[in-house]
């Protein structure tokens, strides 16, 4: 246990706290279990170990990995109950996911030590719902995104940018303090910044890595899937990223890379949660996310330029940006007329040139132009829309 101590030392001393995400003050850290699920390098592990270093005393916290060797021989109930007979109050565990039977390990604690508070943080592809317990009773969820726009310019150049609603951007009230023409940056976003490591060198590399990670060894370890299906998804990944955007033909489809439809579903949800894709949906009884999948998109534009490169489809990129950053705070589907609703707003993307004769004249449907640095009647420029979170 020494060990741990010594790396969560290590690591508290090298997290710095003068950029937080947008998700950090809304964690109730005060509860007695905690998960913060999200797609690898958004920024979790950061989350809490800030926490720690800010609010807690470090005497009464352990953070550790749930991958680290220690777990080969050693039971992760063993090391909480060695942890709360020695005064511990705070157990931070990373990664559960690659921890075996994590989800009743975690029921066994919660129940055993009803003075321990535990935060667990997962790949999005978990399903707290499933496995061998059920934590949904006991657990508060939160999911982390990856940077908003917003959140770029903080981290990225240091400029201070407030979160705008979705009625003040449509409302034009947007405003970039010490911010001239935001263009350029938007542009630099798009390519590198929806990641926290892509202020470092190696962005593509490093994101090229967790892209064929998450199909290799997370969706197969969570699913059970085998090392031929991994084969299959990337498959499946390389289709959509060709495309603009995607409609799926789910028929095709299941005879291109030789699965059931019944598995293609499945497929497509592991590859979601994972955060590798966004699906969107219509809108089917008004059941949030239970609606026909009308349209899939790469989860979000750094991905695109990973895979596609210079031939990434403008449209594309446009379109999958403005659904990445929407659906945070709001319910986004698709439109027979346009390209997105949310709430009774309907919205059309496009660049400088794109006209309105798609989108009613009715005070509810706007035209969100890429290349445009500010908007003006119902025209919103398409970088307001990182604002919202």
């Amino acid at each position: 246990m020494r060990t741990l101590y010594q790396k969560f030392e290590t690591l508290l001393q090298n997290t710095t706290t003068d950029f937080k995400r947008y998700l950090y003050k809304n964690v109730s850290w005060e509860s007695r279990m905690v998960g913060i699920i999200g797609g690898r390098g958004v920024g979790k592990t950061t989350m809490i170990l800030q926490h720690i270093k800010e609010k807690l005393d470090s005497k009464k916290a352990l953070y550790v990995s749930a991958d680290d060797m220690y777990f080969s021989e050693n039971r992760l109930f063993d090391l909480a109950d060695d942890f709360y007979k020695n005064a511990g109050e705070y157990l931070f565990i990373d990664e559960i996911h690659k921890y075996t039977d994590w989800s009743r390990e975690l029921k066994n604690i919660y129940d055993s030590f009803p003075t321990l508070k535990v935060v667990f943080t997962g790949s999005s592809v978990l399903d707290i719902l499933k496995g061998s317990a059920d934590l949904s009773r006991r657990a508060i969820i939160y999911k982390l995104q990856g940077l908003s726009f917003r959140e770029y310019l903080k981290f990225f150049h240091n400029y201070e940018t407030e979160v705008y609603s979705l009625e003040q951007i449509i409302n034009n009230e947007v405003k970039l303090a010490n911010i001239q023409h935001p263009l350029p940056l938007f542009n630099d976003y798009l390519k590198r910044g929806y990641y926290p490591f892509g202020i470092e060198n190696e962005m593509n590399l490093r994101l090229g890595q967790i892209i064929v990670q998450t199909l290799e060894s997370d969706i197969p370890q969570y699913a059970n899937l085998n090392v031929g299906t991994s084969r299959k998804l990337k498959r499946l990944l390389s289709i959509i990223a060709e495309s603009v955007p995607f409609k799926p033909n789910f028929s095709k489809i299941s005879e291109m890379i030789s699965v059931s439809r019944n598995s293609l579903d499945d497929y497509f949800s592991y590859m979601e949660k994972a955060g590798l894709i966004g699906q969107l949906r219509n809108e089917t009884s008004g059941i949030r996310g239970l609606g026909k999948v009308d349209k899939v998109y790469l989860d979000n534009s750094n991905i695109i330029f990973n895979l596609v490169g210079d031939k990434s489809n403008v449209g594309n990129i446009r379109e999958t940006f403005f659904f990445n950053q929407m659906r945070v705070k709001n319910d986004v589907i698709s439109s027979s007329k346009a390209d997105f609703i949310i709430d009774n707003y309907t919205f059309e993307i496009g660049g400088k040139n794109k006209q309105q004769n798609q989108i009613e004249k009715d005070g509810k449907s706007f035209v969100v132009k890429d290349d445009i640095e500010y908007g003006y009647l119902n025209v919103i420029p398409l970088w307001a829309f990182g604002l919202n979170y």
